[in-house]
Parts: C-alpha cells; sequence; structure tokens
C-alpha cells in the first residue's frame, strides 16, 4: 500500500528519497482519484525496493499541492534525486504510469 505524505514529512520521504518516487495527489471526493488508487497500489507493491510510491492528499497538503502547483487531481508526479522528472494528470491506464517510472529506474 502507498505511504501516506504531508505537508510535514513530504521533503523527508520525497525529496531526500535515493531512489525514484511516485506522487499521487488525490481527494477523498475525487471520482477519477478513485479510478486511479486501485493503480498507484498495485505500482506501490511491485515496485517495492525499486521506487517508493505515495499518496498526498490535496485538503489536508494545501502547502505541498500549491508548491507544485497542483490544480486538477489526481495528479501525478514522479521525483528523481529530489527533482520532478515527469508527471501525469488524470485518470489514464496502468500503463501510463509503468512506462514514466520505468524511465526512472
Amino acid at each position: 500500500m502507498a505511504l501516506e505524505v504531508n505537508d510535514g514529512n513530504f521533503d523527508d520521504i520525497v525529496i531526500k528519497s535515493d531512489k525514484p518516487v511516485v506522487v499521487d495527489f488525490w481527494a477523498e471526493w475525487c471520482g477519477p482519484c478513485r479510478m486511479v488508487a486501485p493503480i498507484i497500489d498495485e505500482i506501490s507493491h511491485e515496485y517495492e525496493g525499486k521506487a517508493i510510491v505515495v499518496k498526498c492528499d490535496v485538503d489536508s497538503s494545501p502547502a505541498i499541492s500549491a508548491k507544485y502547483s497542483i490544480r486538477n487531481i489526481p495528479t501525478v508526479l514522479f521525483f528523481k534525486n529530489g527533482q520532478i522528472a515527469d508527471k501525469q494528470v488524470g485518470a489514464v491506464p496502468k500503463k501510463n504510469f509503468v512506462a514514466k517510472l520505468n524511465a526512472l529506474i
């Protein structure tokens, strides 16, 4: 299962990671976010040890959401070496997320 990150622990878990990090920005009330959630969980299991997969609730983490200009959800950011390496906005098939993540490993 994907880890939960928030304004308080985002830098420690995402920015300081030595592995690629997938960050799913979502909200409880977002229908497309609920469609992406099982895909993100599958990826977190499949890439265990190779990448870190986290979820960030935009409603409870407004500072991080603002810092990365999250305007539409779901938005999935792909980090490598503390920097954004790729981005996916909207509900898309699993293969789209996997292709972006594989490019960073």
